[in-house]
């Protein structure tokens, strides 16, 4: 059956084809075992009150990734969504799922193998020295898991549990239905550990950070089956992937550039999917600008030039009229000078130096691997909206701020010829690219079309078949080449790229590594691990109207070190290790009301609260380690930054980075 009041899209509502929606989906791990949430379904999910992403004792909510199956017709117009439910004959799905872990298996991350700079790096096998007949002990693979039904969950065979690392069974998570049959995903917990008791980082072997040899964890991906029976006829689904990633702590916002409009880059170059036919203001430019500003609430030295009364504050609806103004003709253009400035501030691809001062202010896939110098130790402007700003600075655009059409939070508001690409849409354009250093959710391979059978959905290795051995060492020439990874995939191929432990890279990936440049600028991706934030004491101060005003502006101004940039104090390995065992009681950071028609003060304002102060803790035994070795203590910017010591700084960067020893 169909949802209740869903119409046809088209005349002929014959279904010949299924298709599952998003094409990649993304579940996130927490550990509260029962309770959950959707992950987004629209660019404009519905707000959630604070708080809502614990449960009752505080845990972390695990992100649900929900697949939908729509019907075509002949004409390849989408019909309808296709659900089950209770009726005798009628619609059914049954899902396939196969998830596992492969990154104990694979080789070392230490940069992106597709960029110049990697032309001579060679990278080794992780635990390479398990020998090739046992290394199948490495991959935790539960096998494939099978539901059908609606609101079904709870039973054993649903769960995937049964994958082993090193003989120890790791729990990749669950799969259950709602109560229209689609499938929801669950993936891990957050569990880390390693079963023989290696360390985290080996001291003499640098490149073992972020490849800590006999340590698992539990992020996964794969692919996901559907076998539908509609109208009496049964179908085989195109297929999605689902990705395992780790919490998002700031989940209203947006990161700079997103893995969807990475992919849209990449199909449209490859013309898969069309240009658009004009650039429209409010779509195709005004988000790439208000993203910037919404990093102010995660990051200091970006809220300081685009937050809020800040020079270039690109929620100011003064501004936005100016960049939104449409030249009457070439001679009569008042902000010619203004879009020209801002589209020359941001780093051009075609850049061959190094230039931390231009947009946006955040690192790029070099930076710490290769030269100090390498243009691509900060991200550029891509091709693709560089041209549609082209056009905009031109003048060639339309102004379609009274003809744009809000975003609904609801997906089946929609008509439903356009959900299909809105789960897509909302899945990856909630997820980050680049830096991919080695990134937050997925990495390097998902900028190459050959990963792809058709836009948003990536190629699948046939059942049964066997990736080819690499050899012991990978490098760019195999992994770039014809019968290279970067084609058909199979469970566990996407995700093994990513840090092992995943919480080691996440803790690391801060703000500040050059003081003398900036205490906060650059950054890695402040929009899923944030740097510095309002906190709740700031925030009741800005709100409470009794205080002076200069007193509630300047805490309003404020921002404090997040709890993982607070974990920098630490030495590595002890970050990663706070981290392990913490990482569900950092701040999240949510939308809250601000005051009402104040000049100053936004009208929503993003707070982040932690659970059971762990900075506090983490601080004391910091200072701890300050005084027993005997550093130097930090002053100026450098204190600024979050280093307790120049030499701290040094000790820091030379396990996180190659090229800053």
């Amino acid at each position: 059956m169909g949802i209740k009041g869903q119409k046809a899209a088209t005349a002929d509502t014959r279904i010949v084809r299924a298709a599952i929606f998003p094409g990649i989906g993304v579940a996130r791990i927490g550990n509260s075992a029962r309770d959950y949430f959707i992950g987004p379904e629209t660019m404009a999910p519905a707000e959630r009150e604070p708080g809502f992403y614990r449960d009752a004792k505080g845990a972390l909510k695990r992100q649900g990734a929900r697949f939908r199956v729509y019907g075509y017709n002949a004409a390849g117009e989408v019909v309808r969504e296709i659900t089950c439910g209770d009726k005798k004959g009628g619609d059914s799905i049954e899902w396939t799922v196969h998830v596992a872990n492969r990154k104990g298996d694979w080789y070392r991350f230490i940069a992106a193998l597709d960029i110049p700079d990697a032309v001579d790096l060679q990278t080794i096998l992780r635990n390479k020295a398990v020998a090739e007949a046992d290394r199948g002990s490495l991959v935790i693979d539960p096998g494939p898991r099978s539901i059908a039904g609606t609101s079904q969950r709870g039973k054993k065979a649903w769960r995937l549990d049964s994958g082993k690392f090193m003989g120890k069974a790791v729990d990749l998570g669950e799969i259950l239905t709602d109560e229209a049959g689609r499938l929801i995903f669950l993936g891990g917990l957050g569990d880390a550990g390693s079963p023989n008791n290696s360390p985290l980082y080996d001291p003499n072997d640098q490149d073992s950070y972020n490849n800590a040899d006999g340590w698992y964890d539990d992020t996964s991906d794969g692919p996901i089956s559907a076998t539908v029976r509609v109208d009496g006829v049964e179908l085989e689904a195109d297929g999605a992937w689902v990705i395992v990633a780790p919490p998002n702590y700031a989940p209203d916002l947006i990161g700079w550039r997103s893995m969807y409009d990475l992919q849209r880059d990449i199909f449209t170059t490859a013309g898969q999917l069309p240009l658009p036919d004009k650039v429209l203001f409010s779509r195709d430019i005004l988000p790439l600008l208000r993203r910037m500003s919404g990093l102010q609430w995660v990051n200091k030295g970006i809220a300081g030039m685009f937050g809020a009364g800040g020079p270039l504050d690109f929620d100011d609806p003064d501004l936005i009229e100016r960049l939104a103004t449409v030249p009457a003709d070439a001679d009569h253009d008042p902000w010619l000078e203004l879009r020209r400035t801002i589209y020359n501030s941001f780093r051009a691809e075609t850049l061959n130096a190094y230039s931390p001062g231009l947009w946006p202010w955040l690192y790029g896939d070099a930076f710490g691997s290769f030269s100090p110098t390498s243009p691509r130790n900060n991200l550029a402007l891509p091709n693709f909206q560089a041209s549609l700003m082209r056009q905009w600075v031109n003048g060639t655009f339309v102004d379609d701020r009274a003809t744009a059409v809000a975003i609904t939070t609801d997906v089946e508001a929609l008509p439903v010829a356009e959900q299909p690409a809105m789960l897509d849409q909302a899945a990856l354009g909630h997820c980050l690219a680049d830096a991919f250093h080695p990134g937050c959710e997925m990495t390097w391979p998902m900028r190459h079309p050959t990963l792809y059978a058709a836009p948003f959905r990536i190629r699948r290795r046939p059942e049964g078949q066997e990736e080819r051995y690499y050899g012991a060492k990978l490098n760019q020439v195999i992994a770039l080449g014809l019968d290279g990874p970067l084609y058909a995939q199979g469970p566990g191929t996407i995700t093994r790229y990513m840090a092992l432990p995943w919480h080691g890279d996440t803790a690391t990936c801060r703000s500040g590594y050059d003081p003398d440049y900036d205490p906060y600028l650059s950054t890695f991706w402040p929009a899923r691990v944030p740097n510095q934030v309002l906190d709740e004491a700031d925030y009741e101060i800005a709100m409470d109207t009794k205080r002076p005003r200069a007193e509630r502006l300047t805490a309003f101004h404020n921002r404090v070190d997040w709890e993982f940039s607070v974990l920098g104090h630490l030495n590595y390995p002890a970050i990663a290790e706070s981290m392990i065992a913490d990482f569900d009681r950092m701040g999240i950071v949510e939308k809250r009301p601000g005051p009402a028609g104040d000049p100053d003060i936004p009208s929503e304002i993003y707070v982040s609260k932690a659970i059971a102060k762990p900075k506090a803790k983490l601080l004391a035994k910091a200072l701890k380690q300050v005084a027993a070795d005997g550093e130097a203590p930090a002053s100026g910017t450098l204190a600024e930054a979050g280093w307790r010591s120049e030499e701290h700084r040094r000790s820091f960067e030379a396990v996180r980075f190659r090229n800053r020893r």
